[in-house]
């Protein structure tokens, strides 16, 4: 039975998939936006630090005052309303609750309200992809322990990468690589905040009118959130990260082929089963036709002359030995296609992606020269950026990650451009975060 048929049986049974959402930002936003049309899902609350920007939010999104009229989550669930509150714990805790959808953005956050969802029996369907990036199997682990599943969140770019990686090899073919596209120029590295909008292509008009967070807008544009993903990409699929981070070779959808396949056969990767982001923007700043900046793709390639020639015989386009295809989604819609993954967590038990081992990494890069005493500030800020590096690289030289530099202070000078390392910070060592890191440095040390 499909999912959507499995949901309406859940509404026809009056039993639906109770769910609490933490964050009500954008994506919470779009995600809640859909939830109302979903049949067989109820959002029995939500938790966020700024309750009446989060209920402006949901009315942005076509709420309305009656589905919001819930004065506590026990009315929430007989009235079938939701209830919209600041406290977390209660919602995580509470007995109805069966998924949490955790979309704070926050990592150090995020890992706090992830492992008392999973203490408390929670499933748990992750937005915030930079807790994945800094000790996604550790959490993986630690939910499989309290026999619950952690997930995820189809939408955003892993996960649907993780469908397309599941696609190719259920299928029987050979992952060469997978990934996202991007519109990257090497000079977005030390874009800031007051500078995003002009190099993304909105007006702040547009951006205003979005209730765009431009901290969070910067991290796609200076390389930071590729890095996070495609990290979150290699731990789930298994796949592995170059050795000197994201190359961005630049092409369209029909150069996928021919780029996405090792240097030795004449692409760009160092071998097969590699993470990598395609470039969608020219030298000058204009953008290359045919271009998946807002996709996903996955390169596969044939590993018998009877697999090439049924490429052939079907008008595949292939890379110019006829080995090499991709399979992509143009689009990625983030929490506008949650849904797939509450169905599926909820329904069948399933993750739509869930991180495995410990291959790659995203360490925090110096933006500018800084002195010590100085404040981090974090993804898409200031001060670091995040590029991505083999956990093989990054866990011996002691690199920082970037999931950790929130409010951190440094402690000596840096350069611009230089990995940051432990040495060079105060680190609280008491923060559950930082705990599950300094597990998954050492417990996945045969991964170097």
């Amino acid at each position: 039975m499909s999912l959507y048929k499995q949901l309406q049986q859940r509404e026809a049974d009056q039993q639906p998939i109770r769910i609490g959402v933490i964050g009500a930002g954008k994506f919470g936003t779009m995600f809640l936006g859909q939830a109302i049309r979903l049949p067989g899902v109820h959002v029995v609350g939500i938790a966020d630090l700024s309750v009446d920007q989060a209920k402006s939010n949901l009315k942005l999104a076509g709420w309305r005052n009656d589905q919001l009229s819930a004065s506590s989550l026990e009315q929430a669930v007989v009235d079938r309303t939701t209830y919209v509150g600041d406290d977390s714990e209660a919602l995580i805790t509470h007995p109805a609750v069966e998924i949490i959808v955790e979309c704070t953005g926050d990592p150090l956050v995020a890992i706090d309200h992830l492992t008392r969802a999973f203490d408390a029996g929670k499933h748990v369907i992750s937005a915030t992809v930079e807790a994945d990036a800094v000790c996604g199997a550790e959490l993986t682990r630690l939910a499989r322990q309290n026999g619950v599943i952690y997930s995820m969140a189809y939408g955003d770019q892993p996960a649907m990468v993780c469908d397309l990686v599941d696609w190719a090899r259920t299928c029987g073919f050979k992952v060469a690589a997978a990934g996202r596209g991007h519109k990257w120029n090497p000079k977005f590295r030390f874009s800031t905040p007051d500078t995003v909008w002009d190099h993304w292509g909105l007006t702040t008009e547009q951006a205003a009118r979005g209730r765009l967070n431009p901290k969070m807008f910067n991290s796609f544009l200076d390389g930071t959130k590729p890095a996070i993903e495609s990290a979150a990409i290699a731990n789930a699929c298994g796949l592995d990260a170059p050795d000197t981070g994201l190359a961005y070779p630049l092409g369209s959808i029909d150069d996928l082929p021919n780029l996405m396949r090792p240097r030795a056969q004449g692409g760009v990767l160092d071998g097969e089963g590699m993470v990598e982001v395609l470039n969608s923007l020219n030298d000058d700043g204009s953008e290359i036709d045919y271009d998946i900046r807002m996709g996903v793709w996955v390169s596969v390639r044939a590993e018998t002359e009877y697999q090439r020639k049924c490429f052939e015989e079907y008008k595949v386009t292939t890379d110019d030995s006829g080995q090499y295809i991709c399979a992509y989604k143009r689009w990625h819609l983030i929490g506008l296609e949650l849904g797939l993954s509450v169905a599926n967590v909820g329904l069948r038990g399933e993750a739509t992606g869930t991180a495995e081992e410990f291959r790659a990494d995203v360490v925090a890069v110096a933006k500018r020269g800084m002195e010590a005493g100085d404040i981090l500030d974090g993804e898409g800020g200031y001060t670091v950026a995040g590029q991505l590096r083999p956990s093989a690289v990054s866990v011996p030289m002691g690199a920082l990650p970037l999931g950790l530099t929130g409010k951190v202070k440094l402690t000596r000078p840096v350069k611009a451009d230089a990995i940051l390392t432990y040495d060079d910070v105060e680190i609280d060592e008491n923060l559950t975060a930082v705990k599950l890191r300094r597990k998954a440095e050492s417990r996945f040390l045969p991964y170097r």
